[in-house]
């Protein structure tokens, strides 16, 4: 399956790339929100490595691990989503101000 491998490899470019953003912003609301994006794609990268592993390896031990990582990939999606739409406003209000 090369598409996941593709996919896998772009999750965690932009995981880096937003935790590279991370370090350089001096904004404290704005770190937040780039810390849910990079948890997102951190989410997106371990839950198509889990899906990956489950179908390269067919065995019981990979597919348990692969289950275990869907749900902690699954996990920090769905708390990085609602950390990125809770940020979001906050954001746009301090980015008003600075202005």
């Amino acid at each position: 399956m090369p598409i996941l491998v593709v996919l896998i490899i772009f999750s965690f470019a932009f995981y880096l790339y937003y935790k590279t953003k991370y370090f350089r912003s001096n904004r404290p609301v704005e770190k937040q929100w780039l810390s849910a994006k990079s948890s997102i794609a951190l989410g997106v990268f371990v839950f198509l490595f889990a899906i990956n592993t489950i179908f390269l390896h067919p065995s019981t031990v990979s597919t348990i691990v692969g289950i275990v990582f869907l749900v902690v990939g699954g996990g920090s999606m769905w708390a990085g989503y609602r950390a990125y739409k809770h940020y979001l406003p906050f954001v746009i209000k301090e980015a008003e101000q600075i202005e």
